[in-house]
């Protein structure tokens, strides 16, 4: 019962998401056309039937029986419809001002994803803490490329392909968008910088290229505990750092998962080290790493077979997770520069990622459909505060900003790019010729649609994620 609850709470949330940011792209579009004095016949919140609504001038203002979304229908906008001179319809105003209608909706999202995101950053910034320092390996898996070519704990990455000293985070990046793809590595072994070409192999659901290192912490602490898992019934709580486990020092949270992979069922006895309040706070305000004082706890933890995540496969776990996390606010300037800058990286990598598609050179798996997306939006509901929620909620603003801005015909990136093409060539392009353009460019939409769904079915299949 309580995981329909669930369900429908997530297709709610995302409903709610969805139809915000579509109606949002849609008024865009409204206003544009208004300001131009194109005619606006329908301004709809939601699809088919007609409910209840007014008419106001020109435009009827409507609620639609299915209510996630919307859309606006201007006169004269689809050119297999027959034509007059009416200034009012959308085809007899300069080429310059459809351009700007059709390019206000993806602008609106674009413009919202910056704003939302900047909002957010001066609540709560929260960014990994390894991205502090530099990309210093702290744990190779077994089995992964990083050990075949050789890496090791403590080295140090100064060069991913032409980036030179990159943060985890653009390590990271580069290797998810290159699976199956060689990569140039320059590490840095205690002085000695080695040339190291190393492929990343696709890895979970979405087949993102992993290379199989993790950064190196300054110390493994628990962030979140599982609840009613091994962990919290022997007593193991959030800010414990863990020191060893059977004895062994561990340096990562994967050097646990490596051990509970051979071990399985059989007792662990975890020692950590849990600080007093007073001397919690002490460490907070001197920095990493500069007070270890506290009290020494072993804990004897029995593992059970359990799913990795909510659609993982079947480990043996104890139930924590340690995602090291830094959070501050920031001013307004600092917040509104680091969303633009966010999104300028979120924006090329959206645009890396379709090229690499086009080019097969990463799966489509890695592209997400309604059960991607409603999962991570309920995911983010689920979380304490707005804050989850708005920053996935600008992440799809983007996105579908990006998306509608693609130079294919019924989005308003064909129409600005059949609006460019008209304007090199001084006339309208041929009707029949544009219907035959449409026509293609729906049934592309459509299979592409397809695809999308298909994959997000397969990913509902246990996945690979590692969680101990």
């Amino acid at each position: 019962m309580s995981q329909l609850i669930s369900i429908f709470h997530t297709i709610v949330v995302m409903g709610i998401v969805l139809g915000f940011l579509i109606l949002i792209h849609e008024f865009a579009h409204y206003a544009a056309a208004k300001y131009f004095g194109v005619r606006v016949e329908v301004f709809s919140i939601g699809f088919g039937k007609r409910l209840i609504g007014f008419r106001k001038g020109e435009t009827d203002y409507r609620i639609s029986m299915l209510p996630f979304g919307g859309y606006v229908k201007m006169s004269g906008e689809n050119p297999m419809e027959d034509r007059s001179d009416d200034p009012g319809e959308f085809l007899n105003h300069p080429r310059w001002q459809r351009f700007a209608i059709a390019l206000a909706g993806p602008a609106m999202n674009v413009f919202l994803a910056v704003a939302l995101l900047t909002g957010v950053y001066m609540l709560h910034y929260e960014y990994p803490a390894s991205a502090d320092g530099p990309a210093v390996v702290g744990w190779v898996q077994p089995n992964t490329p990083a050990e075949k070519a050789g890496i090791q704990v403590g080295d140090k990455i100064v060069r991913v392909d032409d980036t030179a000293n990159p943060t985890w985070e653009q390590v990271d990046v580069k290797a998810a968008l290159n699976p199956n793809q060689p990569m140039k590595f320059s590490i840095d072994r205690n002085g000695t910088v080695l040339q190291e070409s190393i492929t990343p192999q696709p890895f979970g659901p979405n087949e993102y290229g992993a290379i199989g290192w993790v950064p190196k912490e300054t110390s493994v602490t628990v962030t979140s505990v599982e609840p009613n898992m091994p962990a919290e019934r022997a007593g193991l709580k959030v800010g414990d750092q863990i020191l060893t486990a059977n004895g062994q020092q561990i340096p990562a949270l994967e050097a646990l998962v490596e051990m509970l992979a051979k071990t399985k069922d059989q007792p662990l006895e975890i020692t950590v080290l849990r600080k007093n309040e007073a001397a919690e706070n002490k460490a907070k305000s001197a920095g990493p790493g500069a007070d270890e004082s506290g009290q020494k706890l072993t804990f004897t933890i029995k593992p059970v077979l359990a799913p990795s995540g909510a659609t993982g496969e079947m480990r043996y776990r104890i139930g924590i997770a340690s995602i090291p996390t830094k959070v501050v606010k920031l001013t307004l300037p600092d917040a509104f520069r680091h969303s633009l800058d966010d999104n300028k990286k979120s924006s090329f990598l959206i645009l890396e990622l379709l090229r690499k598609m086009a080019e097969r050179k990463v799966s489509m798996r890695q592209v997400d459909g309604p059960i991607g997306i409603g999962s991570a939006v309920g995911a983010a509901a689920r979380e304490k505060g707005w804050s989850p929620l708005l920053a996935i909620t600008a992440a799809i603003s983007l996105n579908l900003g990006i998306m509608n801005l693609l130079p294919i015909p019924i989005l308003d990136g064909g129409v600005i790019l059949l609006l460019f093409i008209e304007t090199l060539m001084q006339k309208d392009i041929n009707l029949a010729i544009k219907e035959r353009i449409y026509q293609a460019a729906f049934v592309f939409l459509v299979l592409f649609a397809v695809m999308v769904i298909y994959n997000d079915i397969v990913k509902t299949l246990p996945g690979l994620t590692r969680f101990p």
